[in-house]
């Protein structure tokens, strides 16, 4: 068996890697859908003759309730599965720690089975911190896809029903808008109704 010493630091080093996966899942969960609503945002009321219109997609995630809360929920599953690694990964260093403290005294035999029962524990909580991640990453893109599904279908009945022919978005720092006039924004009238309909759904 590898030392237990360089064990603890490999396990410290997934879990810390695992916490920052889990701490970042609702900072990526905010970058990827904005980059989804770039394709799917869409119309307004107050425009008269504008076939083109506008949506600031940083705006609409951050006022639309529906992806408020699929973020909560994305960061305490990542917060549940970070604590679980947590606690794994500490039950894991007490083994290794007492080993250490009663090496010297134990049979060669003895030494050898533990330290072999040790490794095999290592790798079974590395293959499981893994897998969390996984399965973080798979719900989280799961949720992403509910939510452009959401956002298109509202999009596409409200465009056809204002008559506009192409709805962009703006996204700082992201965009291929360099200016638009404030007339086509329509991204307070898109909230709005956003936020309506889904205050429906959850009745």
């Amino acid at each position: 068996m590898k030392n237990p010493a360089s064990i603890i630091s490999k396990i410290t080093l997934s879990l810390l890697v695992a916490a920052s996966i889990a701490a970042c899942t609702q900072n990526k969960t905010a970058d990827k859908p904005a980059a989804a609503t770039t394709t799917t945002a869409t119309a307004d009321n107050n425009l008269k003759n504008g076939d083109i219109v506008f949506v600031n997609s940083d705006t609409l995630l951050n006022k639309y309730n529906y992806f408020k809360d699929m973020a909560d929920r994305l960061e305490k599953k990542g917060k549940a599965a970070q604590a679980d690694l947590q606690s794994k990964g500490q039950a894991f260093q007490r083994e290794v720690a007492e080993y250490q403290k009663s090496a010297q005294t134990m049979a060669a035999d003895q030494r050898q089975a533990t330290e072999q029962r040790l490794a095999r524990k290592q790798q079974e909580l590395q293959a499981y911190q893994q897998n969390a991640g996984a399965q973080v990453q798979q719900e989280q893109a799961g949720e992403q896809a509910k939510l452009y599904e959401k956002v298109a279908e509202f999009l596409k009945t409200y465009a056809k029903e204002k008559g506009y022919k192409m709805v962009m978005t703006y996204q700082k720092g992201n965009s291929g808008i360099l200016y638009g006039d404030a007339s086509l924004d329509i991204t307070a009238d898109v909230v709005k109704k956003l936020n309506e309909a889904y205050a429906k759904d959850k009745k």
